[in-house]
């Protein structure tokens, strides 16, 4: 057997062999387990791939255990936030469910957006909401969930709806100053923030515009909705929910927190907390019917203190007498967000291997010696930045490993790193949320009750993004080369 010198790095082909473990695993977890393939057998599929890729690093390369193990942690410890945001999104998810705020916005979304432009207006309003708050996720988790409601009284599919809702969000999030990963995909590849912006919408504006054409003559066309199940779904809301323009309170004081640029962590904690307090106040006969004691006159404050709690960290299913209704105002609060959790320890790690063994690094290596023009460079980061979201199954990760990998190419040929920065951003931001293993993809599926590829057709502003911007670069428009 031979063994390779210490300061030799795996080769590019050695380097797909983790690869195709992984693509093999995940074959034969999908046919075995189907739908349930993210409950657990996806993540032990990437744990077992990235100990194939240990195994050829240790025993062909000599690479120390010990620079594995670091860069593992690294990339663990680096999505630490987004797991206490992931479980902070389930505890909002499901307050805002029970307390009666996402019905209160069904209930009078439905009276307010028609259907021959709903999917339109749900882009536009995704938009605007994600391009004042930052975060796609927030938008999503929030306005999302009640135009997921609306939309399916409307008789929409699911994948059209869930298609606008992360459109829109996207679109905001990738212009918004407030947005992470805006500011992470500028700082990374050292280009000022408002440049970014700027440059980013010779790529995004065309996109959003398509991606809003589409979703309006799609509207168009829409058949006139059952006004029975429209009345039906309008009328068991208010049934079961006390619906008040009280409720409407919680968004509003927690745009209020956004818009002071309150830390995301907190601005969801005390969203889950407003929230709280509310469904004591309007519902506490469901709180009653969650703590699985009766309702009378009173809620007493041991049986308050166990509903409450359970709504924001377990499943709740409220009986409507409407079975889709029903589905939808089911949640599953913070154990809802564990596989996840999961997913995104065991992608970490997966990544992690990939990039202390030096496998990441000789893949992009080998890109890079077909990069002899602007349109192959920029093709090439944006293949980057989509890869990346495949195998390290985070988005942050993704920017940083693309930004670092492409930086000083970018420089040595002359070109800007406003060039690197929105290339970066029109693939590894918004392709992360078509990955159903990826972080983004298990999130937004998990909040809107939809799969990842029951949407993925449907996302139009993220499907054109990437080839966009591979067109504006074939094209040149304003983009300059600097003289050598």
């Amino acid at each position: 057997m031979k063994v390779f010198n210490r300061r030799e790095k795996p080769s590019a082909f050695v380097s797909l062999i983790p690869f195709i473990a992984l693509i093999i695993a995940l074959s034969l977890v999908i046919k075995v387990f189907g739908a349930d393939a993210l409950a657990g057998g996806s993540q032990v599929a990437l744990m077992l791939s990235a100990g194939v890729a240990v195994a050829i690093a240790m025993i062909f390369y000599r690479i120390p255990w010990k620079n594995l193990e670091d860069s593992i942690v690294d990339n663990v410890s680096s999505v630490a936030t987004s797991i206490v945001i992931l479980l902070l999104i389930g505890a909002v998810s499901g307050s805002w469910m029970v307390s009666g705020v996402v019905p209160t916005m069904i209930y009078y979304g439905m009276k307010v957006i028609t259907p021959s432009i709903f999917l339109f207006a749900s882009c536009a309003i995704c938009a605007l909401v994600s391009i004042m708050t930052g975060s796609s996720w927030t938008t999503i988790a929030t306005i999302g969930v009640a135009l997921v409601g609306i939309g399916t009284a409307q008789g929409y599919e699911p994948g059209w709806i869930a298609g606008a809702i992360i459109s829109g969000a996207y679109f905001g999030d990738k212009v918004s100053p407030l947005s992470d990963t805006t500011v992470l995909a500028s700082s990374s590849a050292g280009t000022p923030l408002f440049t970014h912006i700027r440059y980013m919408m010779v790529t995004t504006v065309p996109s959003f515009v398509i991606s809003l054409i589409i979703f309006l003559i799609v509207s168009l066309m829409h058949k006139n909705p059952d006004t029975a199940m429209v009345q039906g779904f309008t009328e068991d809301l208010a049934a079961k929910f006390n619906v008040s323009p009280w409720l409407l309170l919680v968004p509003v004081l927690t745009g209020l927190l956004i818009a002071k640029k309150v830390p995301a962590i907190i601005t969801l904690f005390s969203a889950a907390v407003f929230a709280g307090i509310f469904a004591l106040v309007f519902q506490p006969h469901l709180i009653s019917e969650i703590a699985g004691v009766p309702y009378e006159s009173d809620l007493s404050l041991m049986d308050g203190y166990k509903g409450l709690f359970q709504t924001y960290y377990g499943s709740t299913s409220l009986n409507t007498g409407n079975p889709e209704l029903d589905s939808l105002i089911s949640t599953r609060g913070m154990t809802g967000m564990l596989n996840t959790v999961f997913l995104i320890i065991a992608a970490s790690t997966f990544g992690g291997v990939l990039v202390g063994s030096g496998m990441l690094q000789s893949l992009t290596d080998s890109l890079v010696h077909f990069v002899h023009r602007r349109v192959t460079m920029v093709a090439s980061t944006v293949g980057t930045g989509i890869f990346a979201n495949m195998i390290t199954g985070d988005q942050y990760l993704s920017i940083l490993l693309t930004s670092s990998l492409y930086k000083k190419l970018y420089k040595d040929r002359g070109y800007e790193s406003k060039l690197l920065s929105r290339s970066v951003e029109d693939s590894a931001t918004v392709v992360s949320v078509l990955v159903p293993w990826n972080s983004c993809g298990m999130t937004q599926a998990t909040v809107l009750k939809i799969p990842t590829l029951d949407y993925l057709p449907y996302c139009f502003f993220n499907l054109i993004s990437p080839l966009m911007s591979i067109f504006i670069a074939a094209i040149g428009y304003k983009i300059v080369r600097k003289s050598k």
